[in-house]
């Protein structure tokens, strides 16, 4: 034990009780999607259903790999970086819709040659833009109010990312522009500048939806919530998995509704957990997402530069707004999207990108808590001096 200790100090700097929080939900993770996947390995492997236990284990570990890489890298660097990744991906966003390979009416990955791995673009263009307009907002602080030179390079970048993936991705896209809105508000841009952002925002989304693929579809998902009348079949399967999971649920490996409803390991896994864990376990995850915000939101408001507090923040809130909002489609609360349960959906790139958020996310607590120390230390050291002297 000391020994598992020791290792843990030295090499998972930053906040603990995020390495702990990121633990949980990745072991949970590996629960829910080996019983989630019973159906599809039947249909897909013929039954093997140890292929995609074997295949996400490899994903959930590549991505905390990825997440321990990416906190040990001083936060400060991603800054350079991002603007190569953000320039990489316009491109990858209009090949992506033009040629990506088309699943239910929307093409949203592209396949890599050799390896023949899919490839979302969008899961880099969220991350590029946020630590992007983290490090142009940082930057600009004392010429936030100067319109030409501060906010319309983050205004033009905004729309066209958010744009480019509402193409194919509505329900992303949203999420992604309202985190942009709060990282700017956070960022002291005034008011008027904001609703001058909401208007471009209608406009790119308007565009969006009239040249898009999915218009039609984010259409009808909307009435279909908004009617009293007819609840949609996902829905209503979901909403069988919620009830009969009762208050603590059926127990691991035991879900019914897993081979029902569709996609039960990506865009309603939130609902399998509800079934098999109850309202206990559900009330548990939703705690642990909280925590992860609370957490990424102290490191924000510690950090004594606003490149490290724009970025944790902004990072934050993208993970758990996503997070929320799976939640909320598998109760009933809102209409039915896409996205995954960021830590818990099974995927590939999309878990690849969530480990390397939460790693920059620790690059910045770990740089407050190095800073700390090594003030602590320098104070320790000076008052030793004062004494010999």
């Amino acid at each position: 034990m000391n020994t598992v200790k020791e290792w843990a100090y030295k090499n998972l700097k930053g906040d603990p009780v995020i390495w702990f929080i990121v633990f949980l939900l990745s072991i949970l993770s590996i629960l829910v999607v080996y019983s989630s996947t019973g159906s599809l390995a039947y249909k897909m492997m013929g039954g093997d259903t140890e292929y995609y236990l074997f295949k996400h284990s490899a994903l959930v570990l590549l991505s905390l790999v990825a997440m321990w890489g990416a906190h040990k890298v001083d936060y400060r660097y991603y800054s350079k970086l991002s603007r190569f990744a953000l320039w990489l991906s316009v491109p990858l966003l209009l090949i992506t819709w033009q040629f990506g390979t088309n699943i239910n009416e929307a093409s949203r990955w592209i396949t890599i040659p050799i390896i023949n791995q899919a490839f979302q673009p969008s899961d880099l263009a969220k991350l590029a833009l946020l630590i992007t307009l983290a490090s142009m907002l940082s930057k600009r602080q004392k010429s936030i109010d100067d319109f030409k030179k501060a906010i319309v390079p983050v205004l033009v970048w905004i729309g066209l990312i958010c744009g480019l993936i509402a193409m194919t991705n509505i329900s992303t896209a949203i999420l992604l522009f309202g985190t942009c809105m709060l990282m700017l508000f956070i960022g002291r841009v005034p008011v008027k500048y904001l609703a001058m952002l909401m208007v471009i925002g209608v406009i790119a989304g308007g565009a969006a939806l009239a040249l898009g693929q999915r218009a039609g579809t984010a259409i009808s998902r909307v009435e279909s919530f908004m009617s009293d009348d007819e609840v949609p079949f996902q829905a209503k399967q979901a909403y069988i998995a919620v009830a009969t999971g009762g208050l603590t649920g059926k127990g691991p490996g035991q879900s019914d509704q897993r081979n029902y409803l569709p996609h039960p390991y990506s865009d309603f896994v939130f609902a399998i957990v509800l079934e098999e864990y109850g309202m206990i376990g559900g009330i548990l995850v939703l705690t642990l997402y909280l925590g992860l915000l609370y957490r990424g939101m102290k490191a924000a408001a510690e950090s004594d530069r606003a490149y490290g507090g724009l970025l944790s923040a902004g990072l934050s809130f993208a993970l758990v707004m996503q997070a929320m909002v799976n939640m909320g489609v598998a109760v009933g609360l809102g209409p039915i999207t896409g996205l995954p349960l960021p830590l818990i959906s099974m995927g590939g790139t999309s878990q690849l990108f969530t480990g390397l958020a939460l790693g920059i996310i620790l690059s910045v607590s770990r740089g407050e808590i190095d800073d700390i120390g090594s003030s602590m230390s320098n104070t320790f050291n000076k008052e030793r001096i004062k004494e010999a002297a």
